[in-house]
């Protein structure tokens, strides 16, 4: 008998001949996340993985939890396939719940093992009874919901840590976020991270006009969006020359319409170099003057590569709710500013029209900035 820390996967498990290219990266990935451990060992069996973790196990689970791709993660007892050891295991499980109510549920997917799961069950539970104190049976409403899997061996848990869901990290490609210093874009980001899209950042720098804390506070968002994937590479853009550029030449009004495509421009390029093949940003539908649907129209228009807002139809209370959930919140709102806000005109044009602003673009030489912009790229 041994303790293992059962993974479980939700619907991974229903795809199909891809499946096993799911769960070899789902298995890859809990590797990395647990590179820096001694003698951690991971198998995969159907529909199921284990991890031996000699110690630090608590912090092994915690790092588990940000694994996309994982649903569940329990503290399971891993017996050999006899009954007596079956029972030793369930004993020693639920001596920690003593004096609550039980029930035991049991799945045998291995057929072979000569007793069906309603016997499993019933023999599990007379060896509780007799051998641990004050227990007592309620198959209603249990305190404690006693688990016993039979595969290749037996595996005994009680309770369920939640996991990240969604898909692994790495099945989905990769596309590029914009990312600002605000509460958006980083939840933006994470959202598809889970939905398995690796990610790359570009983020958007003006000296003098923001200081290093405003790109120190971007460096930290990324670190902790790191600790859901395998490191994370940002692409800071020097961008004063170009803003001002828009600002000397451009209808005061069209400036943030103007300024945002130009972003995606080099946000765009920066994607293609690096292999991805989508942007992302964190724009919310009605948000601010740059994120209505007319906005949202002419942004859109300045790139060919498909634009995946995934927070477009949420509120702010739901946003700030998931960045409290993934610990970027707390960085996001240091009152360092970006170069979005920095610029801000006073009435800027809520629903542009696309000839118009191509006509303001045209009094400025934009793709010699586009083509010759600065970058710092950073590994994290």
């Amino acid at each position: 008998m041994k303790d293992v820390l059962l993974i479980k996967y939700g619907e991974l498990a229903l795809k199909g001949e891809n499946r096993s290219f799911f769960e070899n990266t789902l298995v890859k990935n809990i590797k990395y996340a647990l590179k820096d451990f001694d003698g951690v060992k991971v198998e995969k069996t159907h529909g199921r993985i284990y991890v031996e973790c000699e110690k630090d196990v608590e912090e092994a689970i915690e790092r588990l939890k940000k694994v996309f791709g994982i649903v569940g993660i329990t503290r399971a007892k891993e017996a050999d396939l006899d009954l007596e050891e079956i029972f030793k295991a369930a004993v020693d499980l639920m001596k920690s719940h003593q004096g609550k109510t039980f029930k035991v549920e049991t799945k045998r997917p291995n057929k072979a093992f000569p007793y069906n799961s309603m016997e499993v069950s019933r023999r599990v539970g007379a060896a509780v009874l007799k051998n641990v104190k004050n227990m007592k049976v309620d198959v209603h409403n249990p305190d404690v919901l006693l688990n016993v899997e039979i595969r290749e061996k037996a595996f005994l848990y009680a309770g369920v840590i939640e996991g990240a869901g969604g898909l692994p990290l790495g099945t989905n490609g990769k596309a590029t976020v914009l990312l600002s210093g605000g509460i958006d874009s980083p939840v933006a980001a994470w959202m598809m991270m889970k939905r398995g899209v690796e990610v790359e950042a570009v983020y958007f720098h003006s000296p003098p006009y923001t200081s290093d804390r405003a790109k120190e506070k971007v460096v930290d968002l990324c670190k902790v969006l790191s600790q859901y994937g395998r490191g994370m590479r940002l692409h800071v853009v020097h961008f004063t020359d170009l803003q001002l550029e828009i600002y000397e030449k451009c209808p005061a009004r069209l400036t943030t319409i103007i300024m945002r495509r130009m972003m995606m421009k080099i946000a765009e390029k920066i994607a293609q170099q690096n292999g991805s093949l989508a942007l992302i940003t964190g724009e919310s539908l009605g948000q601010v003057a740059s994120q209505t649907i007319e906005s949202l129209y002419v942004t859109n228009s300045s790139v060919s590569l498909p634009v995946f807002r995934p927070l477009i139809g949420m509120d702010k209370r739901e946003i700030i709710d998931i960045a409290q959930k993934i610990g970027t919140y707390e960085i996001s709102i240091r009152p360092y500013e970006d170069c979005c806000t920095i610029f801000v005109p006073k009435h800027p044009a809520t629903k542009p029209k696309l000839e118009k602003v191509l006509e303001a673009e045209e009094k400025m030489d934009y793709q010699k900035f586009i083509d010759n912009f600065e970058e710092e790229v950073i590994e994290i």
